[in-house]
């Protein structure tokens, strides 16, 4: 399988290793205990001779011209990971002609996978048009507000949608280079997993830092803070609303826009974070804890928490 790995100008370091270390440790794993699996060809590709890392590091790359059409394009982050700096960054023209590049190996039969900022890339080439994707928690409102119809699913650490692959935040480059050998062969892909000490993490929900969306706009924020005074007490719309100084339909339309959530949702969220806030630092039972939330009963709080923490939830006391 040939993969070629876009390198932008300020490559987010930590990505482009990891993604190469798994693809190189899928070849020497293959070959150790004779695997039948073809292996990965992986060659850094650039749209300019010249490349340094988001710290500094030169990388040797080919231009992207020469390369041919990959079975797959893999799209690292680049290191800007606030709104500002990242949006002037994809203002650059190394970026402009990086997803002309990318729609042009799409046309050829190319697939294409990008992680964490590199969805932005991907997105910015107008090829995830209708398509599901994910992208970094943090940065879920610019997406969405940037690329309207693309389909964000942004709890999910990856999504596949037709001929493309994106990933969350940060680290989740594993997580996609993993998928890619596991189309190959899904034992290589378990092994490299336990290799490199890999977890499967199929949600972002675990890490998000929820005040960090919500602090970006004020009707959001004011929502939140009636939220997390009444977590106990239950959920009200109406009440919802006059709390932020709003109309029910625009508190919906905010939600939505800023979290890709429905106000109800949004509460549930927090009900979650407080639980798993005090099963970690309290010595509270599940059903106190419950209680303390919202729920008249503990299942209903552990069947929540299996539902948006998937398997993040088995260091928790939660135990049937």
């Amino acid at each position: 399988m040939k993969i070629s790995i876009l390198t932008l100008d300020g490559v987010f370091d930590t990505g482009l290793a990891t993604v190469q270390d798994v693809f190189g440790t899928a070849n020497e794993l293959a070959g150790m205990l004779g695997l039948a699996v073809p292996p990965f060809e992986v060659v850094l590709v650039g749209m300019r001779r010249k490349v340094r890392t988001a710290q500094g590091l030169g990388v040797p790359v080919l231009p992207a011209g020469q390369a041919g059409t990959p079975d797959w394009t893999v799209i690292p982050a680049i290191g800007e990971k606030m709104p500002d700096g990242l949006q002037v960054a994809l203002r650059r023209r190394d970026i402009a002609d990086a997803t002309a590049a990318l729609r042009e190996q799409s046309a050829g039969g190319a697939r294409i996978a990008a992680a964490c900022i590199g969805t932005f890339v991907l997105a910015e080439s107008g090829l995830l048009d209708g398509q599901g994707a994910t992208t970094t928690w943090w940065l879920s409102n610019l997406f969405r507000q940037r690329y309207p119809a693309v389909r964000l699913e942004e709890s999910r650490m990856l999504v596949s949608s037709g001929a493309f692959v994106t990933a969350g935040a940060a680290l989740s480059h594993v997580d996609m280079a993993l998928l890619l050998v596991r189309q190959a062969s899904p034992e290589l892909a378990a092994l490299v997993a336990k290799y490199l000490i890999v977890d499967s993490r199929p949600s972002q929900s675990a890490y998000v830092i929820t005040d960090h969306l919500s602090h970006s706009d004020a009707t959001v924020e004011r929502f939140e803070r009636w939220a997390r005074g009444r977590l106990a007490e239950g959920f009200s719309l109406d009440e919802a609303a006059s709390a932020a100084g709003t109309s029910k339909r625009t508190l919906a339309r905010r939600m939505q826009q800023v979290l890709g959530k429905t106000p109800l949702s949004y509460f549930q969220d927090l009900r979650v974070e407080r639980a798993v806030h005090l099963l970690k630092t309290s010595d509270k039972s599940l059903e106190q804890i419950a209680t303390l939330v919202g729920y008249a009963e503990g299942v209903t709080l552990r069947a929540l928490l299996r539902q948006r923490l998937g398997r993040g939830v088995r260091d928790l006391r939660v135990a049937d």
